[in-house]
């Protein structure tokens, strides 16, 4: 695992299905035989090496009689199959009040389908393996509850042109993609808006920006580039990614202009 916080949600769930095994009393591979599992892999999710999945919970729980308190789990468990990186920036955005980004390569990914993610994790190099394209995946689709939070926090986002030409994973996911935006953007708390290629002033030049404003009135900025991602908390620098995106957003189409814009490109998809 790589880091304590998933270690230790893991090392906790592996003693709680211990000891109802043993309260049980049960052996590893009698459990194993029981739920459809090999007595190996109980040993490795009670040691907490392994993630176990939702079947593994919910079948053990009703195998030891724990009546429910196993199967409980499963969130916390989930959010620990998350990387680090991802579940630090989705507690970020679950207090966000207000949520901005500017995009030049991809589609951000609060608005990306798990098509498009997949084709993108997929295309990574060294190449991940199947099981890490999945675990990305879904971590990137878990952050998307944010548009459902109530009270809705404001989510404003600017793509660059290309990123709804360049078809990642092919026509068909970019067609599905391009639905999604204009879906996203029927929501009376999103805005979505389009930088044209040709602008010649473009205060995004520097590359991509996220910004964040949460319920105690802190603002931060967050930065990913090839190999990293940090918050930024310095609020010079803050201040500086907040007059940019502000710069950017009035240089880019409006919303309305923007919907029109990405209508038309997914009419020249079909």
């Amino acid at each position: 695992m790589e880091d304590e916080e998933a270690e230790a949600v893991l090392r906790t769930v592996g003693r709680q299905i211990k000891a109802w095994r043993e309260a049980a009393g049960l052996k590893q591979t009698e459990l194993g035989e029981a739920i459809g599992y090999g007595g190996e892999m109980v040993s490795s999710v009670e040691r907490g090496r392994r993630i176990p999945k939702p079947d593994f919970l919910d079948k053990t729980d009703e195998v030891v009689g724990a009546g429910g308190k196993i199967s409980a789990m499963k969130e916390d468990v989930e959010r620990a199959r998350y990387p680090k990186k991802v579940r630090d920036l989705a507690k970020l955005e679950d207090e966000a009040v207000e949520l901005g980004a500017y995009s030049n390569h991809n589609m951000h990914g609060l608005l990306q389908t798990p098509e498009y993610a997949r084709a993108l994790f997929a295309m990574r190099r060294p190449s991940y393996p199947e099981e890490e394209v999945e675990r990305q995946v879904a971590a990137r689709m878990a952050r998307q509850r944010v548009f459902e939070r109530t009270p809705a926090p404001l989510l404003t986002f600017v793509q660059e042109e290309v990123t709804l030409r360049r078809p990642i994973g092919g026509r068909m996911v970019l067609r599905q993609q391009l639905e999604r935006l204009l879906e996203i953007s029927t929501l009376r708390h999103v805005e979505i808006q389009v930088m044209p290629t040709d602008r010649e002033d473009h205060a995004g030049m520097g590359g991509p920006i996220r910004l964040l404003k949460l319920q105690d009135g802190t603002a931060l900025g967050h930065s990913e580039a090839q190999l990293h991602s940090r918050v930024i908390s310095d609020p010079r620098e803050v201040q500086i990614l907040d007059m940019r995106y502000g710069m950017i957003r009035a240089q880019a189409l409006t919303p309305r202009e923007s919907l029109a814009f990405i209508e038309k490109v997914l009419g020249e998809e079909t």
